[in-house]
């Protein structure tokens, strides 16, 4: 089996599981682009490491895809598209049968899924989904099993960060990791660094917002997102939210 692998909560917990069940039978193949940060990179590749899993990083090339850069609110498709493609391609090479990802039963509620369209014209399962768990199951599995990722915030790929209907552009994309890795490096637990141009939206957890009150803080981030690049640098009080660049 081959499993479409990020290092994040659900991919993780499915990699335990079917290492667990299948061994170096189970190989992971990560999708490296510039929609992943470095940071998250290297811990999903020492996370593999450390846990033995049996893993491949593949380049994909969405970002030389039209249909992926003109961020219609299609993007989504094209990318795991891409992703899907390149999994193809490794399994054939290995003589692999089956590919799978991470999709899980909350998935279900969101009204696009062109995650799952692209894994159907692809024959990609979804072994989590068809086995009813939700994230908050994931996520007490996962505690279970004493895999780090048991907490670990929801994180989707940067591009998700630019407004539907702005063109995803790979140099200012690098604006929005910088802006992301400080937010991290301030403590943040879940952050997004939503961009708008010149300006960054920063968006947390309600039960930090308060966070912002304090100057020390408050000066660190803006001197650390102008330092990024952005000119003006917000703050939502609607806190983090997902999809809220579509809105």
């Amino acid at each position: 089996m081959a499993i479409a692998y990020s290092g994040g909560v659900d991919s993780a917990y499915l990699a335990a599981v079917a290492h667990e069940a299948i061994g170096p039978d189970a190989r992971l193949v990560l999708a490296d682009s510039p929609s992943m940060p470095r940071s998250e990179l290297r811990e999903a590749c020492e996370l593999a490491e450390r846990e033995g899993w049996a893993l491949t990083v593949v380049q994909t090339s969405e970002f030389e895809q039209e249909e992926f850069l003109r961020n219609d609110g299609t993007r989504c498709f094209y990318c795991k598209d891409e992703l899907f493609k390149q999994m193809d391609h490794f399994a054939k090479e290995q003589g692999i049968a089956v590919l799978a990802y991470g999709e899980i039963a909350d998935d279900a509620l969101d009204p696009t899924r062109y995650g799952a369209k692209a894994a159907r014209n692809h024959k990609v399962v979804a072994p989590l989904a068809e086995a009813g768990l939700f994230k908050a199951d994931i996520r007490a599995l996962s505690q279970a099993r004493g895999l780090p990722t048991w907490n670990k915030a929801t994180f989707a790929c940067l591009s998700s960060r630019f407004p539907t209907g702005t063109r995803v552009n790979p140099a200012e994309m690098s604006k929005v990791e910088r802006a992301e890795e400080a937010l991290k490096q301030f403590g943040f637990h879940q952050y997004r660094a939503r961009h708008h141009g010149d300006l960054v939206r920063i968006e947390v957890d309600e039960d930090e917002l308060d966070r912002f009150a304090v100057p020390a803080l408050r000066k660190g981030v803006l001197a650390a997102l102008k330092e990024a690049g952005y000119r003006h640098i917000t703050l939502d009080l609607a806190g983090y939210r997902t999809g809220s660049t579509a809105d």
